[in-house]
Order: C-alpha cells, then sequence, then structure tokens
C-alpha cells in the first residue's frame, strides 16, 4: 500500500508542532488498553479552487468531547475552542486539495492496567491528504459478517473509542477475504446496524430506511446530513429495524460516513442489490451531498467551516 501523504504539521502536547515531533510512547496508556477517542472530519476542495471547506466542524468537535466525556477524559476544550484549533492546524498546514483531520484524545499514562482515571488526557491532532475511501461511483460489493457489532452495554455505540474499532478490523478483514470491499455487521438481536465504519441505507420502493440509533450504531454525523438531504428533496425517511433478507429485497443500498462518504452497495453476499448499479436515489443524495461540500449548493452552507490557502510557515 502506498505511503499516505501527511500534512507537515501536527497538533500535540498543547501546540502546533511538525508532525514528525508528535510522539508518544509504546508504554502509553490508550496503546495498551484502546483507552482512546477520535474524530474522522474530512475537508474537501471548493469549486473556487481556493478554499478547503471542512465539514460540520462543529458537530465533530462536539461529539469527540461526548466520546471524551464517556471516557472520563477531562480536557481544556470546549466545542468551539477545539473547531478553532483545528482550523488553526488547517491553516498552519496549508491543504491545496481534499484532507482527512484526525483528532485523537489518549491517555499518556504508563500504569499496566485497563482504567480510564489517573491516566493523564491528552489531545493530538494530525492531517493527511485523501480522497475517495471507497469509490464512491463504481459501487461496492458488501458481506454480512459473521462478527456481530459491539452492544451499547459492552462498548458505549455513541462514542468513537479506538479499542473498539477491533470490531470493525476483523469484519473487514472477513469481508475482504470473501471477496468485498466492506462489511455488513448485525447487533446481537440479529439486526442490520452498521459498516465496519460507516452507517448504511436502503430503499424500497422509494422510502429511504436507515436503522435506528438504538440498534448499536454510531450516531453518524453524515448519517444525519443525508435525513436531511432526503427530507427536504421530499424523500420519505424512516428510521427502524432492518432484517437481514430485507437488504437483500432493497431496491438501493449505500453506506455514508466520513471516510466512505456516500458508497452505493451494488451487492450484498453475493447478491446484487436492485439492478446492481447505483440507484437513482443514492444518485440523487450523492449529487446534493458533493455539491454541498464543494460549496456549490448554499441550502447547506452553514455546514462548512472554509480555510482560506496560505502559505505554509516555516517548519519548527
Amino acid at each position: 500500500m502506498a505511503a499516505i501523504p501527511m500534512l507537515s504539521h501536527a497538533f500535540f502536547e498543547g501546540q502546533i508542532v511538525p508532525f514528525g515531533e508528535a510522539k508518544v510512547s509504546i508504554g502509553t496508556n490508550t496503546l495498551q488498553y484502546g483507552t482512546g477517542a477520535f474524530a474522522g472530519i474530512r475537508g474537501y476542495l471548493d469549486a473556487d479552487g481556493e478554499t478547503v471547506n471542512i465539514f460540520r466542524l462543529p458537530d465533530h468537535s462536539a461529539r469527540l468531547l461526548r466520546s471524551a466525556k464517556l471516557l472520563r477524559a477531562e480536557l481544556p476544550f470546549d466545542r468551539d475552542s477545539l473547531a478553532a484549533t483545528i482550523v488553526a492546524l488547517a491553516e498552519r498546514n496549508a491543504p491545496t486539495g481534499d484532507i482527512y483531520i484526525r483528532p485523537f484524545v489518549y491517555k499518556p499514562g504508563f500504569d499496566l492496567t485497563p482504567k480510564l482515571r489517573g491516566m493523564g488526557d491528552e489531545l493530538a491532532i494530525y492531517m493527511l491528504q485523501m480522497g475517495d475511501y471507497l469509490d464512491t461511483s463504481k459501487g461496492v460489493r458488501a458481506v454480512v459478517s459473521s462478527w456481530k457489532r459491539i452492544a451499547d452495554n459492552a462498548i458505549p455505540s455513541r462514542g468513537k473509542f479506538t479499542g473498539a474499532y477491533v470490531n470493525s478490523a476483523f469484519a473487514k478483514d472477513e469481508a475482504e477475504e470473501k471477496g468485498g470491499e466492506e462489511a455488513l455487521l448485525l447487533n446481537e438481536q440479529g439486526k442490520v446496524a452498521e459498516g465496519s465504519g460507516c452507517n448504511v441505507f436502503i430503499v424500497r420502493d422509494g422510502v429511504l430506511t436507515t436503522p435506528p440509533i438504538s440498534a448499536d450504531i454510531l450516531e453518524g454525523i453524515t448519517r444525519r446530513s443525508f435525513i436531511r438531504f432526503a427530507v427536504d428533496a421530499g424523500i420519505p425517511v424512516e428510521q427502524r429495524e432492518i432484517d437481514r433478507s430485507e437488504v437483500y429485497l432493497a431496491d438501493e443500498a449505500f453506506f455514508c460516513g466520513t471516510g466512505v462518504q456516500v458508497s452505493p452497495i451494488i451487492a450484498i453476499d453475493g447478491r446484487p442489490i436492485g439492478e446492481g448499479v447505483m440507484g437513482p436515489i443514492t444518485s440523487r443524495l450523492r449529487d446534493i451531498f458533493f455539491d454541498t461540500v464543494r460549496g456549490r449548493n448554499d441550502r447547506y452552507a452553514e455546514w462548512l467551516t472554509p480555510v482560506r490557502q496560505a502559505v505554509p510557515v516555516a517548519a519548527g
């Protein structure tokens, strides 16, 4: 796999430093026990070619702080100051194209015990150049995983915790071994939950349907955006439980999330979804999404935090 191009600077231990200097010890509690939380945030090059639009930055900042609260992490940030720190780092990195932003809450203590208190709490942020994680036009083949989505009463689904994503890794690895690009996880009740790192929607008879937040899913910000897009476009929306067999019978299906953006599902377990190509409702919502993040749709302009390109500051 080709190396991912990291941007030059990171936020680490309260200041902006060259990326290579942002390092933690191998003894860090979060590395040993997964006691960290993170956010995934995208910035998109605007149609003007001069601005990078960070999508729903205040919402991502707020969700990361809620994850930190569940971890009993005490940080000197509120939503607005965290968002401002991310903007400052983006300006320092002076991106010239699409970027992915990874804020990361971690516990730097060295005690060899899985606990939340007394380990210290830190925030780090780094950025990288990033295009499509999955092909957003070709469509993906999904595989229903034999691994179940972690229940909220085991690891809270509403938090993006580092340790929880080993569940996603097992599912994604299995899907790829079976010839797919993405996994579809069921919850302990046998109902559809989400992908390995993304939410899922299906379309049946013109109705857009997605599992409820009580189905052990992440409360996805992109998911919430697509619900808003659909409602505003006059597309009926339901949030309810979905059976595995209902997905097989869907007219359309797609994954959505910061990483996958919006990726049509063309087959699940070798069964074609609809006509085996991107469907009209998926295509319509996909166009609204990309027009929004590229600054071509003013209706949702309040969701964009623009970062003007600037001349990078010399390293040091």
